[in-house]
């Protein structure tokens, strides 16, 4: 996980797996910076695994009102997940890591 900012957005970076036994440090990381920051935007691009507890953690983070959430460049695997289940309906998902960072 890498966290930085870009434009007016906090982006947090998330490549790789994330299940049940790695999601704690993304869970105090994305909490902290939705608190912190005004849109914060979730780098999916390199993502190859999500459980249903990465999936809970942003749909928790986008109904807390803290922050405006929004996820860049899913791959399909990750994107037919996210329809499978409705959260494509619910989430904010730009094709580009540029599109979720510009107001």
């Amino acid at each position: 996980m890498i966290q930085y900012k870009q434009d007016d957005a906090w982006v947090t970076a998330v490549p790789g797996n994330w299940d049940f036994n790695s999601i704690a440090p993304l869970t105090e990381a994305m909490e902290n910076a939705a608190g912190e920051h005004a849109l914060l935007v979730v780098d999916v691009c390199a993502v190859t695994f999500a459980d249903s507890s990465f999936l809970n953690l942003l749909l928790r983070i986008h109904n807390s009102g803290t922050t405006t959430l929004r996820l860049a460049g899913p791959l399909p695997q990750l994107q037919r997940v996210l329809q499978l289940i409705g959260a494509d309906t619910v989430l904010d998902v730009r094709p580009t890591l540029h599109d979720a960072t510009t107001l």
